[in-house]
């Protein structure tokens, strides 16, 4: 008998089995899920907080877990609801909030605050080298707390973004203080900042020309001031003039033609930055006693130690103090007096770091991939490793390369 003839269809069946099938892909996951604590602040009057509502959504809806303290962001115009809205966790206790696996902040943690810290946990805040002291940083190192200062983080292109936002903000508040104090009302010369018809305009002297200086010269400028500005290297005078984009008075410090122009002023601005972890004090205290009664002194760089001899460091509930009949405005912490600007400038620098920060496995990651954010760390897991701080405090330095080069 004849075998039935084969359509072929079943061999055909048989040889598609064995092709590779399509299969849905997996979406993709963030690697790792931080654990981000926002305490309320309790030092030096400070009223901004880390992250806005906004930004806490955005973390969150990227699978990250946000715990803030209650009343964290009231100073900064920010209820506890809306953080509750964007899905972060409403802590009442601050020893809950420091659980967290990162502690997002402005200010330092204080001495007692560092003993809510576990081991191995990390802290990104301000640094502040001027009142850095060795016990502060021997605290940390107990607690093997890998620590970076939000001012030291670079950005991909070598620039500062928290600085930079931070000095836009004190640099433009720096001359609406300037009018403040200038005024009869708080004992000041009785002049109005900037000039009118037939009167001479008032006199400001910027010391520094960086950011600060540049917007500070900016408010100055709409104003019809008569300013001088005053730095140490003539790229940084050249870039300014450019910036402003007006031909003002620039000078290097030098010692006779700044004298000069104190004595003159009715406004001095001192905006120059430490280098290299020292502070650079380029107004004596006999130049201080030369000024006019009344002139005022605003020395935006108290954080990093001053560059006036006079200036002492001041509060918010008590910004001024007189010295040889001249106010002394040295707050370090400026911009929180317009607390809810500064705390969207530092959201808008936040978030894209800390998202970045899951997407590769965790802060620890983050640190020693990216060199930029890894300029931040000034201890890391009970050493210092930040060479400026360590020879200022005269302590035992390690460098955090050789930590790297043990990762990889």
């Amino acid at each position: 008998m004849n075998k039935p003839r084969s359509s072929g269809f079943a061999q055909l069946a048989q040889e598609t089995s064995l092709y590779p099938q399509e299969k849905l892909a997996a979406v993709a996951e963030p690697s790792k899920s931080l654990r981000i604590g926002i305490p309320k602040e309790v030092s030096m009057q400070e009223n901004r907080v880390a992250l806005s509502p906004g930004a806490v959504a955005l973390l969150v809806a990227n699978g990250h877990e946000v715990t803030i303290e209650s009343g964290a962001g009231q100073s900064s115009k920010f209820a506890d609801q809306e953080y509750s809205e964007a899905g972060a966790k409403i802590e009442y206790s601050t020893e809950e909030v420091y659980k967290s696996n990162m502690v997002l902040k402005v200010e330092p943690p204080t001495l007692e605050e560092i003993e809510y810290f576990k081991p191995g946990q990390t802290l990104i805040s301000a640094l502040q080298p001027g009142q850095t002291s060795t016990e502060y940083i021997k605290a940390l190192n107990k607690k093997r707390i890998t620590a970076l200062g939000f001012e030291l983080i670079e950005d991909k292109v070598g620039g500062m973004p928290v600085v930079r936002a931070m000095s836009e903000i004190a640099g433009s508040t720096s001359m609406l203080i300037a009018a403040e104090y200038l005024s009869t009302v708080q004992h000041g010369q009785g002049i109005v900042l900037g000039g009118i018809t037939g009167v001479p305009p008032t006199n400001v002297v910027i010391l520094g020309a960086g950011t600060v200086a540049e917007y500070a010269a900016r408010a100055a400028l709409g104003l019809g001031v008569n300013i001088k500005i005053f730095d140490n290297q003539i790229y940084r005078l050249r870039r300014i003039r450019h910036a402003l984009g007006h031909q003002v008075y620039t000078s290097i410090l030098d010692t006779m033609t700044l004298r000069d122009a104190l004595h003159k002023a009715d406004v001095v601005i001192g905006a120059i930055r430490a280098e290299k972890g020292r502070n650079l004090c380029v107004v004596t205290e006999e130049m201080v006693m030369e000024m006019k009664p009344d002139s005022i002194i605003i020395d935006v760089s108290i954080d990093q130690g001053g560059c006036v001899e006079t200036s002492e460091v001041t509060s918010h509930n008590k910004p001024v103090i007189r010295k040889h009949d001249i106010i002394h405005y040295c707050v370090p912490n400026i911009a929180s007096r317009v607390a809810r600007t500064a705390t969207l400038a530092f959201s808008h620098i936040f978030t894209p770091i800390l998202l970045q920060a899951g997407e590769m496995g965790g802060m620890e990651e983050m640190i020693f991939s990216q060199r930029w954010f890894m300029r931040g760390v000034y201890t890391y897991k009970g050493s210092l490793v930040n060479l400026h701080l360590a020879r200022k405090l005269n302590m035992e330095y390690r460098d955090i390369e050789l930590f790297r080069a043990a990762m990889f």
